[in-house]
């Protein structure tokens, strides 16, 4: 049960079976004109056979942050892949004993082809979950398997209403060096079940999330397909150095908060590659709600997003809260195409949150099919309780959007600050619209500051035009320190 230590970043393709009208919208994508640059662009691990003393060994070939020098395969631990027999056990066993390797060159666990049927379970540091293409990790059905944990402490109570929470299916708290991976194996975390129960108000509790890690750095969560989540996807929380690559995320376009990737509370964060069909918003950068959150007081900061695709016609390709009240700041995004989806940036904010919303870059977006392009709220109403602050007023300054180019929308912008502190540093330049039906106001803006340059439609009075001829919106030139974090290649063999 040893993998000797040795070492790409080769990023899979998109291979898992879809639905009729999210393979349609798919094609649409890959023929459209505008989806080049931002199409999910990922590479398989390599399967290879090879001779070892004689006898027929499969060779993996993998990319990760670290390799392991130890490992271990859940059949190892009893684990039956037949879909039917419980696998918690074996999960929760097979990663306590690899724990014990966290200092001499940490433990993998592979999971072979099959179908795997598990209730919550932990991960530890030093530790990688490698999932074969074949494999597919299934949540059990059985509610009574899911353990109730106590609320967020940013949060005060469960994202779903008061109380506690269910716990993810893979989770872990205060943990270093984590690695979520495989050569586009999945995770399925059969939600049907969950949101009819929420639909019909029979939860008492919050539905569990896909992947939830707390408290933890150096987390690398890639190559998966991640299917009918019961709500968010992936949860990093007060956590850093994250890298998010190559996942494909897959829910019905109705189903409820199936978020795909949301960082809150968390620093030093890369999103990449990532292709994401949900029932809410693809991305959600969060960081606390309300008098909770301002007690924390922990931001989510230094994020970059590039080369995201995304379908969700109920909510945003990229949002910013509405949960920010520990504030957010440096986030940047590029190269995003997005299709039937409601905006292709949200940020959503309310009197009783505070903090801030600063420095927030976009550029190089393609979206077609949209409500609006740009949607600002001041005042989003919802509130864990009704102990919050009135005068816990939010600042959103500095917010440049570039080079954005938008088919068959309806309204190019909707943006409504507060009326006591207007959203102010508001940029955008090298914008195209083409609305499905013309307007007599194609933007609408109250209580918002700002500039603009090459815009069609030409923006509000308030976002003043400055002439084709005026610099166009800021990107920062830096790198993040997460930017330079690279991956070498690992190799394993069964």
């Amino acid at each position: 049960m040893e993998l000797k230590k040795r070492s790409s970043i080769s990023l899979p393709s998109i291979s898992s079976p879809l639905s009729l009208h999210i393979l349609a919208a798919w094609l649409l994508l890959l023929t459209a004109a505008s989806v080049g640059p931002a199409q999910c662009i990922r590479s398989n691990s390599h399967l290879s056979s090879a001779q070892d003393g004689g006898g027929d060994t499969e060779e993996f070939k993998y990319s990760a942050a670290a390799c392991r020098a130890h490992t271990a395969s859940l059949t190892d631990f009893g684990g039956v892949g037949d879909g039917a027999t419980s696998n918690t056990a074996a999960f929760r066993d097979a990663v306590t004993h690899l724990s014990q390797f966290a200092s001499d060159g940490g433990g993998m666990l592979y999971v072979p082809a099959g179908r795997w049927l598990t209730g919550p379970f932990n991960l530890t540091s030093s530790f990688t979950l490698f999932l074969h293409r074949d494999a597919v990790i299934l949540a059990t059905r059985n509610i009574n398997e899911w353990p109730v944990i106590d609320p967020l402490p940013s949060y005060g109570m469960g994202r779903d209403g008061p109380g506690g929470r269910y716990s993810s299916l893979i989770g872990g708290s205060n943990l270093t060096d984590v690695i979520i991976t495989g050569d586009n194996g999945t995770i399925d975390g059969q939600g049907s079940s969950w949101w009819s129960k929420f639909h019909g108000k029979k939860l008492k509790f919050t539905r569990g999330y896909l992947i939830e890690l707390m408290h933890s750095d150096q987390i690398f969560i890639t190559n998966l397909t991640l299917l009918n989540s019961p709500a968010w996807n992936i949860h990093p929380v007060y956590s850093s150095n994250i890298v998010v690559s190559g996942i494909t995320i897959l829910a019905p376009l109705h189903s409820p908060n199936t978020d795909g990737i949301n960082p809150d509370s968390c620093s030093n964060v890369r999103i990449e590659d990532c292709y994401i069909v949900s029932g809410d918003d693809c991305v959600a950068i969060k960081s606390g709600w309300d008098e909770y959150g301002i007690d924390y007081g922990m931001p989510s900061q230094h994020i970059s997003i590039r080369r995201l695709t995304c379908i969700s016609p109920t909510s945003a390709v990229i949002a910013l809260g509405s949960e920010m009240s520990g504030g957010i700041e440096d986030v940047r995004a590029e190269d995003i195409t997005a299709i039937n989806s409601e905006s292709g940036v949200r940020i959503k904010t309310a009197v009783g949150r505070g903090a801030y919303v600063k420095g927030v870059y976009v550029r190089r977006m393609n979206l077609h099919t949209m409500k609006w392009v740009f949607w600002m709220t001041g005042n989003y109403k919802s509130h864990p309780d009704n102990k919050y602050d009135p005068n816990a007023v939010p600042v959103v300054d500095g917010v440049s959007y570039s080079d954005v180019t938008a088919y068959n929308v309806t309204m190019a912008a909707r943006l409504e600050g507060i009326p006591s502190a207007p959203f102010r540093g508001i940029c955008v330049s090298n914008v195209t619209v083409e609305l499905r039906k013309a307007r007599k106001l194609p933007w609408y803006c109250a209580d918002v500051e700002g500039v603009s340059s090459g815009v069609t439609p030409a923006a509000c009075a308030s976002i003043a035009d400055q002439g084709d001829s005026a610099a166009p919106c800021p990107f920062p030139t830096d790198a993040l320190p997460i930017d330079e974090v690279q991956f070498q290649e690992c190799t394993y063999r069964i």
